[in-house]
């Protein structure tokens, strides 16, 4: 699933290219998982003002309203002036003055949702309750620690809830609980300050690190230019079950959490 590395990187390879695009048409694919909102003609005439992120949704601000684009578990986002006919995962084209906007998603989990703004309902319902965007100053370790007190679940599944702070799937997750040195079924509560503290550092420098090495790619991730990310190849703990850590050669261990798989070292990741 793309991520809010992967997200990020897809929007800085396009946001320039398309900014104060004007769109000349819309065509829709097979269903996705939520329907547009709007008819496709309302937004013919329209012009993109910009690009932005909030958590894994891509938000392309209009002149009249907002289209919030979710890659969902496979989707990809391609941007271009001489894009290939579409093919039979293409399920959102956006034919612009400055190119074509394409989501291909063969599962069909993505989404794009139109809203009259930031504040329709339609928007809450998507955005309303995610947390504080980690690459920002509004990711302070203090409220981070006291927010981590109130939670008696496991802290890998806090962290990928997104209420506390967005953005941190399953790939980050256990990198930044290995960078931490915490251990991912330790109760949220109990984590101290300190260690709180070293976990807010560690989700920083790891989205940070995997935005700069362009995103993870695992199966077919790419963004809109169709280049594919590094960060994969080199993670401490995600996918090397039996390998030996990094750090410390002991053998790393994996447990399902939430129907997703975990990845740590036991030695070096303390409960």
């Amino acid at each position: 699933m793309p991520e809010l590395p992967e997200v990020e990187v897809t929007r800085l390879s396009f946001v320039d290219r398309i900014a104060s695009a004007r769109i000349e048409s819309v065509q829709m694919g097979k269903p996705l998982r939520w329907p547009l909102g709007c008819a496709p003609a309302h937004l013919h005439g329209q012009q993109v003002l910009g690009v932005r992120r909030r958590g894994k949704y891509l938000l392309l601000d209009l002149t009249g309203g907002l289209l919030m684009m979710h890659l969902g578990m496979s989707g990809s986002v391609s941007f271009g002036p001489d894009l290939p006919a579409p093919g039979k995962h293409d399920h959102f084209e956006m034919v612009t003055t400055l190119g074509t906007l394409r989501l291909n998603d063969p599962r069909r989990f993505g989404a794009v949702v139109y809203a009259a703004s930031e504040t329709d309902p339609v928007a809450l319902k998507l955005l309303g309750r995610l947390g504080v965007e980690p690459l920002t100053d509004a990711f302070e370790a203090q409220a981070f620690y006291r927010l981590l007190k109130l939670k008696n679940t496991a802290i890998k599944q806090v962290l990928l809830a997104g209420e506390i702070v967005v953005g941190v799937g399953n790939i980050y997750a256990s990198e930044t609980l290995f960078m931490a040195g915490i251990r991912p079924a330790t109760r949220a509560s109990r984590i101290s300050k300190p260690r709180a503290v070293l976990l807010h550092s560690a989700i920083r420098r790891v989205l940070t690190q995997a935005v700069t090495k362009g995103g993870s790619t695992l199966k077919d991730f790419s963004n809109a230019n169709g280049e594919q990310g590094h960060f994969q190849l080199d993670a401490m703990v995600y996918d090397r079950a039996g390998l030996p850590c990094r750090v410390c050669a002991s053998p790393i261990k994996t447990l399902r959490q939430g129907q997703r798989s975990t990845f740590y070292c036991s030695n070096c990741q303390k409960p």
